[in-house]
């Protein structure tokens, strides 16, 4: 399968939510009792049954007010820390470029939620497991596309080739102008989600400026990983290991779940 790229351009979003409805139709995420936070983010942040969230961002500008929105998700990255981290092998790179997860083989251990510099792997305390987008590999393999890019009203979210999609981002910035740039292609080997943005990435709240895989990433795939995958293919290996750095695993604090959709 040829590299594929999901493009999202900021510029052509309306914060319509289609997107984040279709991520949780398809892949039967369930829904939750919502409160009201006094802002239109809902629910607040990404979670393990919201694999895909709108952002809503106010930006006041020469006593104006705006709009900023911006899909937010698993960014796919070429060199993902969350895969390098990953003990028991459950987080893996697929032939489009997704980085997947098989859930028959999390061990629950957390290290890819403290690992991805997106702040993307979301964990489930029912299941102890750890979710989130896999960039609808089950629609991929159908000849599909997402399902985000499919209920898109506006086309701010394309798919296709990674060639195709990085020259059409780069050829709309140069049609915006201004501020605008092409947001991803440039960090951890390449991200397989791309973003058109209309303002310099540092406007924008929790998007990374200049993201990484973090040196003791590097040093638990160089050095330690392959200590763990030692024991029972990596997996008691990878338990234990997560006791000796941090101790017993708890369940996360209470009340983050709270609020979600």
């Amino acid at each position: 399968m040829v590299e594929k790229v999901k493009l999202i351009d900021v510029s052509k979003c309306t914060g319509c939510r289609g997107c984040q409805l279709a991520c949780k139709q398809w892949n039967q995420q369930p829904a939750r009792q919502t409160e009201n936070y006094g802002t239109y983010q809902n629910p607040p942040d990404l979670q393990w049954n919201t694999w895909t969230l709108i952002r809503f961002q106010e930006v006041v500008e020469k006593d104006k007010l705006k709009w900023l929105f911006r899909k937010d998700g698993c960014m796919h990255c070429t060199d993902a820390a969350c895969v390098k981290v990953c003990p028991s092998g459950a987080l893996h790179y697929t032939d489009s470029g997704a980085v997947a997860i098989n859930h028959g083989i999390c061990i629950g251990c957390k290290e890819c939620v403290s690992a991805c510099p997106f702040n993307i792997p979301r964990y489930d305390r029912v299941t102890d497991k750890i979710y989130k987008c896999d960039l609808c590999l089950s629609r991929l393999e159908a000849d599909l596309i997402p399902a985000c890019a499919k209920a898109c009203p506006t086309g701010a979210i394309t798919f296709g080739d990674k060639d195709k999609m990085i020259k059409k981002a780069y050829a709309r910035v140069k049609e915006l102008g201004g501020d605008a740039n092409v947001y991803g292609d440039k960090f951890v080997g390449g991200t397989h989600v791309i973003y058109v943005l209309q303002e310099k990435p540092k406007v924008y709240q929790d998007l990374p400026r200049n993201p990484s895989v973090p040196l003791t990433v590097t040093i638990w795939k160089d050095l330690l990983k392959p200590m763990s995958l030692l024991a029972a293919g990596g997996v008691i290996g990878g338990s234990f290991l997560h006791y000796i750095l941090h101790g017993p695993k708890l369940p996360d604090e209470p009340g983050q779940e709270k609020g979600g959709e």
